[in-house]
């Protein structure tokens, strides 16, 4: 549905550097990254805001590079709504439908409000409303057209944490039912694992990895992804072979992880330099040792508690720095305090190495 071929655009020392992107026809996509690394500027280029430096993008088959915006059908909602203050919402949402006659504007306005349970606001003024009510105002605007791709600039940036959740979960509903090409930008991987059937991780102006939310996120390619993420227990090291191929078909084999003081039995593909990658939740904590399927356990003290929502960060110190995740009755449970003595066991398989 949306393909773009080499894509690159320069602006002072602002680059995007050979983008090239394909998403399905009805897909709801995510693009993530920290701030300033072109994720609304590749927006503004499908939307046709922007041109490209070079490159091509493609919309539904249709080489749509040099078409202007209003010709590519494409809804965009910015993050700041950019909603007419001095316009009732009736008129903000009926915006995009100028080229239609007003009886079918009038129609479109009805069934998108009663899409997004905004009936009541039409003849209210958008000064006053809540942010969530003006999320909602600028999303209907953005559909009203019924455009074959809708693009999203962090649309629930804007919104407290409650309204964010419940917003995430009518633009899921809302993707269901109406099935439209969806491209979501954010810097929240939290919401972007929630919404999307797959995501792009941007760095410096360059896409760096693709792929369904779970793999991206237990299975990164790179440090950064990695740290993006929140993958707190990463480390650099090297993998040394320790047997043969695990079996004929399999290219995997098990291997030793070296990093400092830090060893571990791994199953690895290569040899070599390599990061290790340990989510905090795949870590089993223990007051005693015990004798597991896991292949690696370790011993330490803790030197940090944190509580976070109904889970507890849990830091050792087992040579180098752990971190683990529990819940609150495992903490008291296990009697685990600052300085206490505890285990921890990993998995060969819960360790990403890359």
């Amino acid at each position: 549905m949306i393909r773009l071929v080499d894509l690159s655009f320069t602006v002072g020392a602002f680059e995007l550097r050979s983008v090239n992107l394909e998403i399905e026809r009805g897909e709801y996509f995510a693009i993530l990254g920290p701030t300033g690394v072109g994720k609304t500027k590749l927006l503004e280029i499908i939307a046709g805001l922007q041109s490209p430096t070079s490159g091509n993008v493609w919309i539904a088959d249709e080489n749509v590079t040099a078409l202007p915006p209003e010709r590519r059908h494409v809804g965009f909602m910015y993050q700041d709504y950019l909603l007419f203050p001095h316009l009732t919402v009736r008129k903000n949402i009926m915006f995009g439908l100028h080229d239609k006659p007003k009886l079918e504007r009038l129609r479109r306005v009805d069934e998108v409000s009663q899409l997004l349970g905004i009936e009541d606001l039409l003849d209210r003024q958008v000064k006053g409303l809540s942010g969530g009510e003006q999320q909602r105002i600028a999303l209907a605007r953005a559909i009203a057209p019924q455009p074959r791709v809708l693009l999203l600039d962090e649309p629930l940036s804007a919104l407290d944490p409650q309204n964010r959740r419940a917003v995430r979960r009518e633009m899921t509903a809302l993707h269901a039912q109406l099935g439209t090409t969806t491209v979501h930008v954010t810097h929240d991987f939290e919401e972007a694992l929630v919404v999307a059937d797959r995501l792009a991780v941007m760095n410096e102006g360059a896409i760096v990895q693709i792929g369904p939310p779970e793999e991206v996120v237990h299975k990164p390619n790179s440090a950064f992804v990695a740290d993006f993420f929140g993958v707190e227990n990463l480390f650099k090291g090297e993998i040394v072979r320790c047997d043969s191929a695990l079996s004929s078909t399999s290219e995997a084999y098990n291997a030793i992880f070296k990093s400092g003081a830090l060893q571990l039995s791994v199953i690895a593909e290569r040899e070599g330099p390599a990061y290790a990658a340990i989510r905090p939740e795949d870590i089993v904590v223990s007051n005693e040792l015990t004798h597991s399927s896991a292949m690696n356990n370790l011993s330490g003290s803790i030197v940090a508690i944190e509580a976070t929502g109904p889970l507890v960060r849990l830091t050792a110190d087992v040579g180098v720095r752990l971190v683990a995740l529990l819940t609150r009755q495992s903490i008291v449970a296990l009697k685990l305090d600052i300085a206490a003595q505890a285990y921890f066991s990993i998995k060969a398989a819960a360790i990403h190495i890359f």
